[in-house]
């Protein structure tokens, strides 16, 4: 609980003085733009900013006089301080991850109307002036102290992951994806913008009829594409795989048929491996600190403990290919006990046996955990939870399909996140998109796609 007190009128003396200190960060300038509507790019983007001269981007102006406004409101004077007038110079540009000294100091009183002018000023770290300037305010004149009033929880909410994600494929190759009846607007399009974004080279697999109709209906571009001419989905699934079994695509991509339709083509074919099949949900969720990998929430509906071993170790494999080195992995329950009634405790504990034991390798395992203790620190602090895993995951492995399915969908229509999805265990990867996925997320998924591609066709480092 904060508390406010103000100073009033007869209190403040000329000289006296008030500041914050306060480093600069990108949420700063991102919720300052959503609030005033001021979308410069020199604030919001760095390679704007560079070409404008400046080493970074920019707070705006009037971000600095709102730290002005509020040290007026919540210091001196404080609550019942009304502003009467401002007036601001800049002198340079305040750059983010600049530590900056704003303060304000008492110039004059007129204790006619009880107001009072503030110098204000504003210096980084290196001493410079970035910003001066004078504040005319109306002080209180009765005193107040009360509990500082509740504004609201605000947050920041970028999708920064998956642009990193097209990043890592603009030195990749374009690699060839067989599309298993790509015959609705949704997955034509994706087509198209993989392959204009250099990720994908796309075999359209479906009834060509159908498929230039769709085109010519949404006005989608497809020339130059290949299109491979088959009757029905269930040809389309069949002849996608037998594409990418033969070597001619490097990629499977689920088109506008069902789901279980392209799966059971896939695993009566050689793309079958010794490991269970098993879907990953790569999602950026806002709110949390990093990437958070979901998995099975498509596939397996109610895996065994040997299917999650596997189910384990493929979204393991994944995390290294994307990056981290030695992930996270929260073996989720209701519960983080263990409970002979709960199937999933059980099944939790073997897993992480299995992981001590080496027939999981690559990652630190722990459960039963409940979803409070994997994704947050306090819960898990809260209720004695010593694990380095414990709010610090980045693989949720879910006890069935259901409850996968249920959190992938409250991340994504709840928390804003952003969901991409591939399948792994199969020989190649294997994209699935909805239409209810926007086109970052799907692209996201293509890229994805590529990088596992690469890596499985890279040489061996020496």
């Amino acid at each position: 609980m904060i508390t406010l007190q103000n100073r009033c009128f007869d209190e403040i003396e000329i000289g006296d003085y008030a500041g914050i200190q306060h480093t600069l960060a990108m949420r700063d300038i991102q919720l300052f733009a959503t609030v005033a509507g001021d979308f410069n790019p020199t604030h919001l983007e760095a390679a704007f900013a560079s070409n404008a001269g400046f080493s970074g981007a920019t707070a705006p102006g009037m971000w600095l006089g709102a730290q002005v406004s509020g040290i007026l409101g919540s210091q001196l004077p404080g609550p019942g301080t009304v502003y009467a007038g401002q007036s601001l110079q800049f002198h340079t540009a305040a750059i983010l991850g600049d530590t900056l000294e704003i303060s304000i100091t008492v110039r004059e009183k007129f204790p006619e109307d009880h107001t009072i002018s503030f110098d204000c000023l504003c210096l980084n770290q290196h001493g410079q002036t970035i910003m001066t300037g004078v504040a005319k305010v109306v002080a209180p004149t009765e005193k107040i102290t009360l509990v500082r009033p509740d504004a609201g929880l605000v947050s920041v909410q970028t999708h920064n992951a998956f642009e990193l994600l097209l990043e890592r494929c603009d030195k990749l190759p374009t690699f060839s994806a067989a599309i298993a009846h790509p015959c609705d607007e949704s997955s034509l399009k994706v087509a198209i913008d993989a392959a204009a974004q250099g990720l994908l080279q796309p075999v359209l697999v479906g009834p060509k009829n159908k498929i230039l109709a769709v085109a010519e209906q949404y006005g989608l571009n497809i020339a130059g594409l290949r299109i491979e001419d088959v009757p029905h989905s269930h040809a389309a699934a069949s002849r996608a795989v037998e594409l990418v079994t033969s070597g001619e695509a490097l990629i499977l991509m689920k088109g506008s048929l069902h789901t279980d339709e392209l799966m059971s083509a896939v695993v009566k074919s050689s793309l079958r491996t010794e490991r269970r099949i098993s879907h990953v949900f790569i999602m950026d969720v806002p709110t949390y600190h990093k990437t958070l990998l979901v998995t099975d929430a498509a596939i397996n509906i109610y895996p065994d403990l040997l299917d999650k071993l596997d189910i384990c170790q493929n979204a393991i494999d994944l995390a290294h290919v994307l990056g981290i080195a030695k992930p996270k992995v929260a073996i989720l329950s209701a519960v983080e006990t263990i409970n002979p009634k709960i199937l999933s405790t059980l099944d939790a504990a073997s897993l992480c046996k299995m992981a001590d034991r080496g027939q999981i390798t690559g990652a630190v395992l722990d459960g039963p955990l409940a979803l409070d203790n994997a994704i947050s620190y306090e819960s898990a602090r809260i209720k004695k939870i010593e694990s380095i895993v414990a709010g610090d995951a980045d693989i949720l492995l879910v006890p069935d399909l259901e409850a996968g399915n249920i959190l992938a969908k409250q991340l994504t229509f709840m928390s804003n996140a952003d969901a991409a999805g591939i399948v792994l265990g199969a020989r190649v990867p294997i994209i699935l998109t909805s239409r209810a996925d926007n086109d970052r997320t799907k692209l996201a998924s293509c890229a994805i796609a590529c990088i596992i591609t690469n890596a499985h066709n890279s040489p061996p480092p020496c």
